[in-house]
Formats: C-alpha cells, sequence, structure tokens
C-alpha cells in the first residue's frame, strides 16, 4: 500500500472513531461533511474500508469499526492527541499544532512516539 493511500485510510477510519464519539452514529454523508469530500469519494473510500475489513455498514447505513478497524483508529487517534499536546507545549500555535500533528501521525516511528510520549508525561525526569 502507498504511503499515501495509508494515510488516508488512516484519516478515515480515525474520522470514523471521532464522529462516532461526537454524534453516536456515522454515515456516509457524515464523513463527507467531516472533509468536505464528495460523496463519491467517501463511498469509494467506504467500500475501501470494508473490503479491507477495518469496517462494517449496517442495513440503513451505519458504519460501524470492526475490532481491527476500532484497534487501528484508536492507534492513530492517540498519536494524533500526543502530537498536537507535544507541539502545543513547545509554543507551536494550537492551529499549526492541529494541522501538523495531523499530517506527522501517519509517518512518526514507534521510537520517537514513546519518547515523545515520556516527556510529556514527565518520565524523562530525573
Amino acid at each position: 500500500m502507498s504511503q499515501a493511500s495509508n494515510e488516508s485510510r488512516e484519516d478515515y477510519i480515525e474520522s470514523i472513531l471521532i464522529l462516532k464519539r461526537r454524534k453516536g452514529a456515522v454515515r456516509s454523508i457524515d464523513i463527507a461533511n467531516y472533509f468536505g469530500y464528495s460523496r463519491p469519494s467517501v463511498s469509494r473510500a467506504v467500500g475501501i474500508l470494508k473490503k479491507d475489513g477495518l469496517i462494517y455498514v449496517d442495513a440503513n447505513g451505519y458504519i460501524e469499526l470492526t475490532v481491527e478497524g476500532l484497534r487501528l483508529a484508536e492507534s492513530v487517534y492517540d498519536r494524533h492527541r500526543t502530537l498536537s499536546e507535544f507541539l502545543d507545549r513547545i509554543g507551536v500555535s494550537a492551529d499549526t499544532a492541529e494541522k501538523d500533528a495531523c499530517r506527522i501521525e501517519h509517518v512518526v516511528s514507534q521510537e520517537s512516539m514513546d519518547r515523545i510520549s515520556e516527556w510529556i508525561s514527565g518520565e524523562n525526569e530525573q
């Protein structure tokens, strides 16, 4: 899978998690509105996510994360929140921190994430 398609997949999965927490239920139109994407683009992505076993869509069009989809969504969302908090703490403006975290979350190594998490929690202080 290419980096761009992996990022897109992670963005869609993360958005489903966020929307589910905000609204309680998620449909394709909610995702389209969240990103400002066209319905056909979201429909295509939803089809790919279903094929990949990350979501399922019920008879009423509501989207749910599978166990694997939820695991991935929570991982991406956790990286996003941690990176956003880190950037905020080092003085990056909130808007820039949010945008940069969204880009960095897809490429940052686990080692770097571990060190950033430790720094945020103060575990590196002696």
